[in-house]
């Protein structure tokens, strides 16, 4: 249970073994309206040593009633110019739950606030992309499949995503399956960051199921594919590795 202005949020914790001081992941999940708490994820990490954090941001979950449920608000919007401004009207809002979010993390005693990494798929990716750019003292990003479902249909989307990733203060992991929704977001923002001098690095893994949602959902049912190199990633990040 964590505060997010005067709302009370709540989501799953993971933790590796020890008292620490540990490095934490805070994943921040997608648009379902009833993320769980992502026990193959969480073993992972866990496993490895890390304080894996599942927040569940307003209206969904276990935060399903301090809120609207995004989709529903989403839907209720007239047309697709509205909808696309409403869509990063509502990233904008959830940032601040995963602000909140990242502010208890640190705040836990076995947890180390110099060794912290967002992660998250499909609208947890826009969030991971809107953290890189904004959160404090965050040290690395991991986005899968950021937009894939709305970069196409939401030019105030890609403006905003595109803005976040020219400004982003760390690096960012691009992570995609092929087949998904659409690989452009991962593609594009890459080649943004890059141009803006900043460390990005993409990896579109091989497809994963027969259909586009399949593979979309890579992003949490392939961790023994991915998770050698997110964690490579991360602790490079963080300044070494560590041996587990």
């Amino acid at each position: 249970m964590f505060p997010s202005g005067k709302l009370t949020l709540h989501g799953f914790l993971h933790k590796g073994a020890g008292d620490g001081p540990l490095p934490a992941i805070l994943w921040n999940h997608g648009s379902e309206r009833l993320p769980g708490r992502l026990p193959e994820l969480g073993a992972f990490f866990s496993g490895k040593g890390y304080v894996f954090f599942v927040p569940h941001r307003r209206g969904q979950g276990r935060s399903a009633n301090a809120g609207p449920y995004v989709m529903d608000v989403l839907r209720g919007e007239g047309g697709p110019g509205a909808r696309s401004a409403k869509l990063v009207e509502m990233m904008e809002v959830h940032l601040q739950d995963q602000l909140a979010a990242l502010a208890y993390l640190r705040s836990l005693p076995f947890v180390d606030p110099k060794r912290i990494a967002v992660m998250g798929c499909s609208f947890g990716g826009i969030q991971t992309l809107l953290a890189a750019e904004s959160a404090p003292d965050i040290r690395a990003a991991v986005d899968f499949a950021g937009g894939a479902e709305s970069w196409q249909g939401s030019p105030d989307l890609r403006a905003r995503m595109t803005s976040a990733a020219r400004h982003a203060k760390v690096p960012v992991f691009f992570i995609q399956a092929e087949g998904d929704y659409d690989l452009a977001p991962s593609r594009t923002l890459a080649k943004e960051m890059e141009k803006a001098g900043k460390q990005a690095t993409i990896h579109i893994y091989p497809s994963v199921g027969r259909t586009p949602q399949e593979n979309h959902e890579f992003c949490v049912h392939g961790v023994e594919v991915w998770g050698p190199d997110v964690v490579s990633f991360i602790e490079k990040a963080f300044g070494g590795t560590r041996e587990k």
